[in-house]
């Protein structure tokens, strides 16, 4: 997928004449800041002179380039050379040369980010907005009224990431995730011929939103053009895309908001036990403040949702290649998708 968006790009680059573009999400950049806002970066030097040199990026490129350059690099370097190493749990990090320690807090800073990197796919997305021509891409270039800033344009012909967008799509911007997609692929084939099963939760929607793409800096909102380099860059999980992904070679289950998924997996039962083991006033605060961040509906509880994958016969009691040692496969309820039963 990743090749594909790369020609894209390529077969735009002699195609500089692109259509300005105002991705209406809230966190997005406007093209209105006043460039004062919008701080020379080393990164943002690096994304100009790339664009200069290649034409305008995808949105998935641009994510790409922000949360893995250029000390991130250094950061990958030491963790490639740790994994060659053995992966020895006593390592040693050492700064020798002068200064506050800056670029080794920079570096673990990286270690901390890239830990769930390394177990994870690199999960980067395209925006695609509904036009009168048809279905185009929305690419980061330069702003050519101010030489330092950054601005959202459309795309003028056809790339690869409008190949998956259904044809009975009713909205008019879509974020898609190629790379997340292959992922629930290669998850559903191995369920479907080994068994098992898949929990995903992220953030994320049942194909109901639109622009959700966003950055934060100092856990606040942050725009996504400003700055690069300095702010995290998210969005939220298409389910609707992850469950077509599957192919049907499972079965999902799903999405669920987090406050329905925990309540059915005895999260009420859970506090009132530890409320009833313990009199300090300190920790019993902390469990009720820990049970309203994860349930309250205005912070974790309605958004963060749960996506289970598990096989047909999960769900309809038929044996997988059971030998006579297994067990045949159990007709309760997957927990967490239904309402919690005492026994």
């Amino acid at each position: 997928m990743n090749f594909l968006a790369a020609a894209g790009v390529r077969r735009l680059c002699a195609m500089r004449a692109v259509l300005p573009c105002l991705w209406r999400g809230k966190y997005f950049s406007s093209g209105n800041e006043p460039a004062e806002n919008n701080t020379v970066t080393p990164m943002l030097r690096h994304l100009i002179y790339k664009i200069k040199s290649t034409g305008p990026i995808t949105v998935a490129e641009y994510m790409k380039e922000v949360l893995t350059n250029p000390a991130k690099l250094l950061g990958i370097w030491f963790i490639s050379e740790w994994i060659a190493a053995g992966k020895n749990a006593a390592f040693q990090l050492v700064e020798l040369g002068p200064g506050k320690g800056t670029l080794l807090g920079d570096i673990l800073r990286v270690f901390s980010q890239l830990g769930s990197l390394l177990k994870n796919c690199d999960i980067s997305l395209h925006l695609v907005e509904k036009t009168p021509h048809g279905w185009r891409e929305v690419l980061v270039d330069i702003d050519p009224q101010v030489s330092d800033k950054l601005r959202f344009v459309l795309a003028p012909c056809a790339t690869p990431a409008e190949a998956f967008i259904q044809n009975d799509e009713t909205r008019d911007h879509v974020e898609v995730c190629p790379e997340a997609g292959v992922v629930i692929q290669e998850l559903s084939q191995r369920i479907s011929l080994t068994g098992g099963a898949a929990l995903i939760a992220d953030y994320g929607h049942d194909g109901t939103k639109t622009d959700t793409f966003r950055g934060f800096c100092g856990h606040r909102l942050h725009d996504v053009l400003t700055a690069p380099g300095t702010a995290d860059l998210t969005a939220d999980v298409d389910f609707s895309y992850l469950r077509r992904m599957s192919q049907g070679k499972v079965a999902s289950l799903g999405p669920v908001e987090q406050q329905t998924f925990l309540r059915n997996m005895g999260i009420d039962v859970r506090l009132k036990i530890l409320l009833d083991k313990t009199d300090d006033p300190s920790l019993r605060q902390q469990l009720l403040q820990g049970y309203n961040m994860l349930m309250n509906p205005m912070k974790m509880g309605e958004r963060f949702n749960f996506l289970a994958l598990v096989p047909h016969q999960r769900l309809h009691g038929r044996n997988h290649q059971t030998n006579a040692r297994q067990s045949k496969p159990s007709l309760s309820p997957v927990a967490g998708f239904g309402e919690l039963a005492w026994q």
